[in-house]
């Protein structure tokens, strides 16, 4: 991992400090299990604490969950680097559902709530949909955006079931082949990309204009256009398909560019996707 940027090492949670890391690589957050512990808990010795909850996890069989929480050195009290346990985000919230305190409850009654939802989304997808509109809607995106963004959902399954079909695996093989896309249309890497916005975990593409989100789109379809004609065999086969779909998004970016005299790819993210900041121009 990274070394850990002292303006993020730290979050509050009610009052709270609760340390944390960014890993780049990996694009995770990871918590001290020991502060989330405190919180929760308000214990008076919480690594004490932990240490019991994980003997208790181990003989009831929760090993997995356990050994995914590893050592990473942090800044302790006394302010010396000291090694701790920490868990990711979904490790964390694992851990909490085990840990029995009033604090604790309005996480598991959350995480009760978030999977009944995705249980009821998946016997009905419409559910979904509508559940994204709101959230967007909450979020201040306008409803041009809004409705942008919801066909890039679509564009972007359209893809991703054509790269099954050409025996692309998801995760690791579908970033690889997104990033081919995302270079030949930017001149960028998706991380570096994500960075010009200053995003970490956040969505690309809920970070985009809807100009950026329009060539994204044509970048895709073209991409699954190209592959359902070319029918490629394996990932060297896909990368050369999506670094086409791409390049054509990227020759209508450079088009636009040179009748506009303004850049299409711009630093703005979600907290200022609508503000009316004239477009940079072209060097």
């Amino acid at each position: 991992m990274k070394k850990q940027s002292k303006n993020k090492a730290i979050a509050i949670f009610e009052g709270n400090q609760i340390r944390r890391h960014w890993d780049d690589e990996k694009e995770l957050w990871y918590f001290a299990v020991s502060d989330v512990v405190a919180v929760l808990t308000k214990s008076a010795d919480p690594v004490a604490y932990w240490r019991k909850l994980k003997e208790r996890l181990l003989k009831e069989g929760g090993n997995e969950t356990v050994t995914k929480c590893h050592g990473l050195k942090m800044t302790a009290p006394d302010g010396k680097m000291r090694l701790i346990d920490v868990a990711d985000t979904e490790v964390m919230l694992r851990l909490i559902q085990s840990i029995p305190s009033p604090n604790a409850e309005p996480f598991k009654l959350w995480l009760a709530r978030v999977g009944y939802e995705r249980l009821e989304e998946t016997a009905d997808p419409e559910l979904a949909i509508n559940r994204a509109l709101k959230t967007y809607l909450q979020k201040g995106y306008s409803q041009e955006w809004i409705n942008q963004r919801l066909k890039s959902i679509e564009i972007r399954k359209a893809l991703t079931d054509e790269w099954e079909k050409r025996g692309a695996k998801e995760g690791l093989e579908f970033a690889i082949l997104t990033n081919e896309i995302t270079k030949a249309w930017t001149g960028m890497t998706t991380k570096e990309y994500k960075n010009l916005k200053g995003l970490k975990k956040e969505n690309l593409r809920d970070n985009m204009t809807n100009l950026e989100l329009v060539l994204n789109m044509l970048a895709e379809t073209a991409t699954t256009e190209i592959s359902n004609k070319r029918e490629p065999k394996d990932l060297d086969e896909n990368k050369a398909v999506a670094n086409e779909g791409g390049s054509v998004a990227g020759n209508a970016r450079r088009e636009i560019e040179s009748k506009t005299g303004n850049k299409i790819i711009t630093s703005k993210n979600a907290k200022n996707l609508h503000s009316k900041d004239e477009p940079k121009k072209l060097k």
